[in-house]
């Protein structure tokens, strides 16, 4: 099962009051595996990049000025995702401007119908307790040492970390190789176990006293038509 997990980076809050795309990061998973595959890709946006953007994500307008406007790149995104589910932190953010872009250039919207949204199954998940991408991590003591400021595609990979806890938890799946069989290094640890000596003990020997006795066969008279009895009758 191949899904990928992306973030995007923008200039403000809203596509529609001119806000532009300036990252998108993105990681591939298969069978909830972390391959290596990652796609990022900064974006012109072609208009300023206002200064409390920056103090989030710290990717200013002379850092974009030589980079590719959107209609240039988002064909290697499309590639990149393929018909994979996505895998969002605050999906509606992120699904919004991707969809406002896509159709300047005239390409079809993502639906929602393929997106995990980790935010809801982090509120699902433990109700009432913040849900954002730091504190996640710091919830499943996840190594935040590099996030100085937000990046689209730390964040995804970051991201990729928390989704696996969410679902239950990185040791899932560790002791099966990719084909679903148990790898070299593990077979041979299961069968050192397996073959492991044990000491010999003597079997423990439980009588039963004779009131044990009586009261069991005082029970049994009192069952009706029991099967051993017609067996002997037999």
């Amino acid at each position: 099962m191949r899904e990928i997990v992306l973030d995007t980076e923008t200039t403000g809050f809203e596509p529609e009051e001119g806000h532009k795309i300036i990252e998108i990061g993105a990681v591939e998973l298969d069978n909830h595996v972390m391959t290596g595959r990652t796609y990022q890709a900064y974006i012109q946006p072609e208009r300023d990049v206002p200064a409390d953007s920056i103090a989030v994500h710290g990717i200013t307008e002379a850092f974009l000025k030589d980079k590719p406007v959107f209609s240039q790149i988002y064909m290697d995104f499309i590639e990149f995702i393929g018909d994979a589910k996505l895998v969002i932190h605050n999906a509606a953010f992120d699904i919004k401007f991707l969809n406002y872009e896509l159709k300047q250039v005239g390409y079809p919207a993502l639906k929602m119908d393929r997106v995990v949204d980790t935010l809801d199954m982090a509120r699902r998940k433990f109700p009432g307790s913040p849900a954002n991408l730091d504190a996640l991590c710091r919830r499943f003591n996840i190594d935040l040492s590099a996030r100085e400021v937000h990046g689209a595609l730390l964040d995804s990979q970051l991201l990729s970390e928390v989704y696996l806890e969410l679902l239950g938890g990185r040791q899932h799946g560790m002791m099966l190789a990719a084909d679903g069989a148990p790898n070299d290094s593990n077979q041979a640890a299961m069968s050192a176990q397996i073959s492991k000596e044990r000491p010999f003990r003597e079997p423990r020997v439980f009588s039963a006293s004779t009131e044990e006795v009586a009261a069991h066969g005082e029970m049994l008279e009192k069952l009706k038509d029991p099967m051993w009895k017609k067996s002997a009758e037999k």
